[in-house]
């Protein structure tokens, strides 16, 4: 792991930021565990940046951010972060807004009712058409693509359009709206929600749970993270394992399970898959890359955790049917579950590829109070095939179409509905 000495972190001088750019270089040619699948010019990047961070006039803070991020996305990791001192990351917000790529078209899902959005009065699900008066597909693909580091285009899109709207806090935005119901209309925005400073107003519980009208149980896992999911997970399962087959059958929803790849994320995410198995599952296999000058062997292959059914006087397994729901923000911990799951046979998965981002993350410092954070492990099916870049393919594939959503159809999960009324027939 390379570590630096810090420096001061504001104003940094085009020295420093030299230094920040050969701390990341450095960082992530020593550390990526996918280093044979950058197809960039790794060290021609490095020299614009050193030459851009010593530019006349000086960039901004914000502008050199912006620079390393697009030097960064060059890797396709969808782990990767670099993560500026505070005193520049508290100057990055965006409006109150939370938005989702469908067909790679930017749509308004949730907002935050606050004085702002009373006066502009977004719609949820109203189509962002423009920004700025620059459409909005352009407005993506050239000042937002270009920054976001993601192992599938589908899932850097979907990033691309969940951060399109983020800049310097405080500035006005813009926006042209398609209504749901096709008529369009203006709306101006502030950047006025950090990005840092504690639980996002816009952040969805840890799980959510319904029983639908079929009688399936449709639980949604949010978070990993949380040590509190078990214990809600629990909660929502209720009497259902003794219930066993005379109950319709589990939907588990890990469409918005992203990011997480801690030790204690993949941990939870196994005692979670251990409460619906009645056998010994097998997790993903992992390679840690071996740092020794005199070794023949590159990797260490760690050995695949067993994830074990719980011992019956604790609790019963859940023994009905089960459907795991995916989609491009399925990343971290989650696909380290649906790894276990689809190798295990328990049930289908349904939907969209996952985000083929997952692996153990190491946090390297850099000068002037920089960080970066990236995948430093590969990981894999146990039977060694792998799955990042590419993400993990659901055996019910199922597209997700604009005229769906606006109808308020749920085509992922209608679709896993069918398969539990196919379980339940026979």
């Amino acid at each position: 792991m390379l570590l630096v000495v810090p420096l001061v972190a504001q104003r940094a001088n085009p020295v420093e930021r030299q230094l920040v750019a050969a701390g990341l270089w450095a960082g992530a040619r020593y550390n990526y565990a996918y280093w044979d699948a950058v197809r960039a010019n790794w060290d021609s990047a490095f020299a614009a940046t050193v030459t851009y961070a010593g530019e006349r006039p000086a960039p901004t803070d914000l502008q050199y951010y912006r620079r390393l991020r697009r030097w960064a996305a060059l890797l396709h990791d969808g782990q990767l972060d670099i993560l500026p001192p505070a005193a520049i990351a508290n100057r990055v917000a965006r409006p109150p807004l939370a938005l989702r790529s469908i067909e790679r078209r930017p749509f308004i899902m949730d907002y935050v009712t606050n004085d702002e959005m009373r006066v502009a009065r977004p719609e949820r699900l109203a189509e962002i058409l423009a920004v700025q008066g620059i459409p909005a597909a352009d407005w993506i693909r050239d000042s937002v693509l270009p920054q976001i580091p993601a192992a599938t285009e589908t899932s850097r899109w979907d990033r691309a359009v969940a951060q399109m709207l983020e800049g310097e806090r405080g500035t006005a935005l813009h926006l042209l709206l398609r209504l749901p119901g096709g008529a369009e209309r203006g709306a101006s925005v502030t950047r006025s929600m950090a990005l840092l400073g504690g639980r996002s107003p816009l952040e969805r519980s840890v799980l959510e749970a319904d029983t639908l009208p079929d009688g399936a149980i449709w639980v949604r896992v949010n978070s990993f993270a949380d040590p509190d999911v078990l214990t809600q997970f629990d909660r929502a399962l209720g009497d259902a394992p003794r219930e066993g087959p005379r109950h319709r059958g589990l939907i588990l929803d890990l469409r918005e399970t992203a990011g997480g790849a801690s030790a204690t994320d993949r941990a939870q995410a196994y005692a979670l898959l251990s409460r619906i198995i009645d056998r010994p599952f097998v997790g993903s296999r992992r390679l840690i890359p071996q740092f020794r000058p005199d070794s023949l062997i590159p990797w260490v292959s760690m050995s695949s955790d067993t994830i074990w059914p719980p011992l019956r006087r604790e609790r019963i397994a859940y023994s009905g049917p089960v459907a795991v729901l995916l989609s491009p923000r399925t990343g971290g911990a989650a696909e380290d579950f649906v790894v276990a799951f689809q190798a295990g046979g328990r049930g289908p998965t349904v939907g969209e590829p996952s985000a083929g981002s997952t692996g153990k993350t190491a946090t390297l410092t850099l000068p002037g109070g920089w960080r970066l954070r990236i995948t430093v492990s590969r990981d894999a099916f146990p039977d060694g095939k792998e799955f990042v870049p590419a993400g993990i393919a659901p055996q019910f594939p199922v597209d997700v179409r604009v005229e769906d959503v606006l109808a308020g159809r749920d085509a992922v999960l209608e679709r896993a509905r069918a398969y539990l009324a196919d379980a339940a027939r026979r």
